[in-house]
């Protein structure tokens, strides 16, 4: 007797996952890849979804040697496809599906998705510079020559030569494609 209080078992909210025929037909993956994948994500996130503060986490233990926080954010909103603020399995699979078994076009479209920070279809030379600094970021302070903090600037001077044909000062999806086919 126990007064009439009922006990509340607090249960995780988790994602359902898309089913595997429809991953099957988005992805360049095999039945058995899907499945060995899914497990070692629900392995990793039981919820079915992480959130940008764990995929930075995991990702920083991919560099050690430096800090990984702004790159991981720029690629945590690549593969966040549909912008929600979270990763579910589709996600991953589909994001990695590109980068490993994409046509040349699909892999460069990710990249430049990836750089076009605030999804306007151009890259701007501020967006470049910030990519490049979490670049040079993500490789620490422990790089053999030490690099000059003007290397990004230089950098994006030198992605803006190569890939701005128009000079207008942003570079296109289309500018982006010819320069990295040639």
């Amino acid at each position: 007797a126990d007064g009439g209080e009922t006990e509340l078992e607090l249960c995780p909210v988790r994602h359902q996952p898309e089913g595997l025929e429809q991953l099957l037909a988005r992805t360049k993956f095999s039945k058995q890849e899907l499945q060995a994948l899914y497990r070692g994500f629900k392995n990793e996130c039981p919820s079915g979804l992480v959130d940008e503060d764990t995929f930075k986490l995991i990702y920083s233990q991919f560099f050690p040697q430096g800090d990984a926080t702004t790159y991981a954010s720029f690629v945590f909103d690549a593969f966040d496809a549909d912008g929600n603020g979270a990763l579910c399995f589709q996600d991953f699979a589909v994001g990695l599906s590109v980068l490993l078994r994409g046509t040349v076009q699909q892999k460069l479209k990710w990249a430049f998705d990836l750089y076009d920070i605030n999804k306007d279809g151009c890259i701007t030379k501020e967006e470049m510079l910030e990519m490049m600094k979490s670049i040079y970021n993500l490789m620490g302070r422990c790089t053999h020559p030490p690099l000059r903090d003007s290397a990004p600037a230089e950098h994006v001077d030198l992605f803006f030569q190569k890939m701005d044909r128009n000079g207008d000062g942003v570079v296109t999806f289309e500018e982006f494609l010819e320069a990295c086919q040639k």
